[in-house]
């Protein structure tokens, strides 16, 4: 397909770029570029939208975890293991995504994010810096494995939220700060988005020229996101996750009841 007319592709491009830039900060950016796209082409299958969504949000996600990598040590053995993980259940439930109602889904949804938000805003103390990383046991091990399965596939059906649900995990389970659960969310992000774009591309459900183009864009706001949390530390994420929060909770509540 051809790319679309040039009110269209500025409109996209713009939704692109500031998806890149929630994506890097705490995740995010498919409440931004899918509705964009759906309302911009209306002709546009879902499932479309989804897979081209993913073409930008890979090259954006590469670009904010190379930049992370830089600054931020992660702890790698459980990282990779929730990486391979989530590739795999990322892959299954895009499988699921060209045949399931995604309404289903939804309450769950709506409760899950409602209790992140609840549970990170009553525990002031939930993500602040910490000096060094935890060390790993095998009960760390299996609960990340469990978390980057679910989520994993969560992204492969669904998508929205996917980092803010990634840095909430491994807060929790590895007591990391927000910026250190940034870094290795954009790791695992990395994977789900690649598990998801392939199953995605098989099908026969990426406009990939439109993707290649906006994904040029969501680098650029992957590259400005990513920089400014590194200079305003686990405070922005913070903050960031609440707002996205409410931001989810209210988008998921509308299209339910529409």
């Amino acid at each position: 397909m051809s790319l679309p007319d040039p009110g269209t592709l500025t409109l996209l491009l713009g939704a692109s770029l500031f998806a890149g830039f929630i994506d890097a900060v705490v995740g995010g950016g498919g409440l931004i570029l899918i509705p964009a796209m759906l309302v911009a082409i209306p002709t546009l299958p879902p499932a479309t939208a989804l897979g081209t969504n993913k073409v930008a949000a890979f090259a954006g996600t590469i670009a904010a975890a190379i930049n992370y990598l830089r600054k931020i040590p992660i702890p790698k053995r459980p990282v990779a293991i929730a990486m391979a993980t989530a590739f795999v259940l990322s892959a299954v439930g895009a499988l699921l995504a060209t045949v399931i109602d995604p309404s289903v889904m939804r309450p769950v949804i709506i409760v899950a994010v409602v209790a992140v938000g609840v549970y990170v805003a009553l525990r002031p103390e939930f993500g602040k810096d910490a000096a060094v990383l935890p060390r790993a046991t095998t009960r760390w091990y299996l609960v990340s494995l469990i978390a980057a399965a679910v989520i994993g596939f969560y992204d492969g059906v669904f998508g929205p939220g996917t980092g803010m649900f990634l840095i909430i995990a491994f807060t929790s389970i590895l007591g990391t700060s927000f910026l250190t659960s940034a870094a290795a969310a954009k790791v695992v992000n990395v994977a789900t988005n690649a598990g998801a774009l392939l199953i995605f591309g098989l099908g026969g459900h990426i406009w990939l020229t439109l993707g290649l183009v906006l994904a040029v864009a969501n680098i650029a706001g992957s590259m400005l996101g990513s920089r400014l949390v590194l200079a305003k530390g686990t405070a922005l994420v913070r903050a960031a996750l609440l707002i996205i929060v409410v931001a989810l909770a209210i988008k998921l509540t509308i299209d339910q009841f529409e």
